[in-house]
């Protein structure tokens, strides 16, 4: 019987707490995160779909897990102020896991959506990376494009982070899904603080397949949407070539990417 595990652990890789493996797991963790601790989730078999909660605060995403072991590390500094201030703070934390079902693993939904998505890699998906980040801050990585927060009238600390390009017009986003999965619509929402900000008035978006999309765009607040004619199999996508509109301001951002639709057929049979 396939099982998972949760771990909170130190710098030095010490266990904190534990429990023991099922396949619905949760931790209460009695004590204040230190700088450098992670919450980690263990699983049997490379490749398994787990909904994770690893703070409670936040909420609960179905994610693919790729690897055997895979970690989060607790924000602190400014790492954190893209998070709730309520988030990972006091000295009672509620962590959960669960093994996904099949009837919930097939069906249509936001596959871009994970707000525990970090640096680096992670071992579950999706992941979002990014050529460039605005000054390497935390409040304008690639991975709060797909966190699921859209206040987009501001920018800056939660919840109006988003991803900054740094006024570098060779700006591009990489969204990986780690297995195949079948899109049939995208969404974008972008920064709106204006006047600060400007916006793109069209994007290109390139798929595993070798397929492009161009997607013409409104300085709309509003997830724009944009179907796709042909439901697309692909394990990744790049957003790029993002033209820019006349004005004063030098500052577009994307504060949401979605990627609607379900697994691959091949996959969804093996989950």
């Amino acid at each position: 019987m396939e099982t998972i595990k949760l771990k909170v652990l130190d710098v030095p890789g010490h266990t904190l707490l534990t429990c023991n493996a099922a396949q619905q797991v949760s931790l209460v963790y009695t004590n204040a995160y230190r700088p450098g601790d992670r919450v980690a989730l263990e699983i049997n078999t490379p490749g398994r779909y787990c909904w994770i909660q690893f703070e409670d605060t936040m909420p609960e995403v179905l994610v693919y897990v790729e690897k055997r072991e895979i970690n989060f590390t607790i924000p602190f500094g400014e790492q954190a102020i893209t998070y709730s201030p309520k988030s990972f703070t006091g000295e009672r934390h509620v962590i959960r896991a669960r093994l996904a079902t099949p009837e919930e693993v097939a069906v249509r939904r936001n596959l871009a959506f994970n707000p525990y998505d970090q640096h680096g890699d992670t071992g579950f998906y999706p992941h979002a990376v990014a050529n460039v980040e605005t000054r390497g801050e935390a409040v304008f990585a690639a991975r709060n494009a797909i966190d699921g927060i859209f206040e987009n009238t501001a920018h800056g600390e939660y919840p109006y982070q988003s991803w900054g390009i740094n006024r570098d017009p060779k700006a591009e986003l990489r969204l990986e899904f780690g297995r195949p999965v079948t899109l049939d619509e995208l969404r974008l929402t972008l920064r709106g603080d204006y006047p600060h900000d400007n916006y793109w008035t069209q994007a290109t978006v390139v798929f595993s397949d070798g397929s492009q999309e161009k997607l013409s765009l409104t300085n709309s607040l509003a997830p724009q949407r944009f179907p796709l004619e042909t439901p697309k199999t692909v394990t990744w996508l790049v957003l790029k070539d993002l033209i820019q509109a006349e004005g004063p301001s030098p500052f577009p951002a994307l504060t949401q990417i979605e990627a609607w639709g379900c697994e691959a057929a091949e996959v969804a049979e093996q989950a």
